[in-house]
């Protein structure tokens, strides 16, 4: 795994060090910035891994500081950027502000974080949480107990021991985002759902949660650690198969039970976290069903830099010119399923421009449907085992909403003597 971590500032020079193995010299440090300016020129960019000498550099930047990491042999560069990530979120949920002042301010607290969370250049505790009921900060300050910490003796690390609540209950939401790009006449060019399972644990104690989602679900799997794909009949509409691609575990699901019986099956963290990520593909354009309703729908129509005196007319909802953006938006509280409205927007413009017709922006369109999911994923059950034997409430939502959902603007009319008109 990782050999050492460092914190450098802007311009390459180490704040702060950690020496796991002793098999590459400190001072190899001093080839990273010279090695990704050089990538940076010659190539426009740099990857996020590096290779020089015998030496890997896997690095992170955040604002004015890199988290880099080296190593000789060969690693998993996945996992230790991973942990690069980790250990940036639980910089920041300690100081606030990720930056080099912070780091100067809080050696001593970085130095027991970085044991902490590796050993021997091997990722082990990463969750804030558990961190923070052994390493505390008062006024710069480090505070250890002498006792080890609950969790440290724990099965799993991202959940201590001890935890109550007079009212057991769990919320769980999928959430699902539409990015979409649709072409003047109505051709899908490219569409996609991002899917997320959300999930508030308020238990007690160490329970354990067995989730299961559609009955006829198969599952393929592909590649290691907790990237897992699933290819094929995971959900099926209308008879037919959905396929699901790059769909993600938090570390807490038992990978082991989920390959031997197709359970997703954890002991959760406390409090907010995401249970699992998925993407599927949009091969054909639909529209909800009647009994759905979309909520705060925006549609923001781009209109030309120039333009004034704005009249608008719409069968529901309010227009509203903004010329900050360039654009008008119509708002409409709520846009029931199958059913047509229209707006009329008549501007004007003092000025016609030679050099035929400007290209603008698409429309992007911004909603969400409450009790939907595009993809017909469904909780089918959510098991809630724990040896007290305490009754818990699972609660379930699904909602669907826009991400990138943009529609491309008809080609300008053109009258007889060759003035381009907006089309709208």
């Amino acid at each position: 795994m990782a050999s050492s971590v460092f914190v450098l500032d802007n311009k390459g020079k180490p704040l702060i060090a950690r020496d796991y193995k002793g098999d590459i010299p400190m001072s190899a440090i001093d080839n990273f910035m010279p090695l990704l300016q050089e990538k940076e020129e010659t190539e426009g960019t740099a990857a996020p891994v590096l290779f020089q000498n015998g030496v890997v550099y896997m690095y992170l930047q955040e604002a004015n500081i890199y988290l880099v990491a080296m190593s000789r042999k060969d690693s998993n560069a996945m996992t230790i950027l991973q942990f690069l990530r980790r250990l940036s979120q639980v910089f920041t949920e300690y100081f606030k502000n990720l930056e080099e002042e912070s780091i100067r301010d809080n050696f001593v607290i970085i130095y027991e974080l970085l044991d902490e969370m590796m050993d021997y250049g091997i990722p082990q505790l990463t969750e804030t949480k558990i961190l923070k009921e052994y390493i505390t900060q008062e006024s710069h300050a480090l505070e250890i107990q002498l006792h080890p910490p609950t969790a440290a003796t724990n099965a799993v690390s991202w959940r201590s021991d001890g935890i109550f609540y007079r009212k057991n209950e769990v919320f769980l939401d999928i959430v699902e985002s539409i990015n979409m790009l649709i072409n003047s006449n109505g051709t899908v060019l490219s569409g996609e759902i991002m899917g997320a399972i959300k999930m508030k644990v308020y238990l007690s104690g160490m329970p354990e949660l067995r989730l299961g989602l559609n009955d006829k679900t198969m599952f393929e799997k592909s590649g290691k650690g907790f990237y897992i794909i699933l290819l094929q009949n995971l959900f099926s509409s209308k008879g037919k198969a959905i396929e699901m691609e790059d769909v993600k575990f938090h570390q807490c699901v038992r990978l082991n039970r989920f390959e031997s019986d197709r359970t997703i099956s954890f002991i959760p963290p406390d409090g907010d976290f995401e249970l699992m990520t998925y993407r599927l593909g949009i091969q054909a354009k639909s529209q909800f069903k009647q009994r759905s309703t979309a909520n705060n729908v925006e549609i923001i129509v781009p209109v030309p830099e120039d333009c004034d005196s704005p009249k608008f007319k719409c069968s529901t909802g309010n227009v509203s010119y903004a010329p900050e953006i360039n654009s008008f938006v119509w708002k409409i509280k709520q846009f029931p399923g199958s059913k047509q409205e229209f707006v009329r927007a008549h501007f004007g413009l003092p000025s016609i421009r030679d050099g035929g017709p400007e290209k603008r922006p698409p429309i992007s369109i911004k909603f969400d449907i409450p009790y939907f999911t595009t993809s017909g994923i469904q909780v089918r059950y959510l098991k809630i085992v724990e040896r007290s034997g305490y009754q818990a409430l699972p609660w379930v939502r699904y909602i669907t909403k826009n991400g990138e959902y943009q529609v491309r603007m008809p080609e300008p009319l053109k009258d007889p003597t060759g003035t381009h008109l907006p089309r709208i």
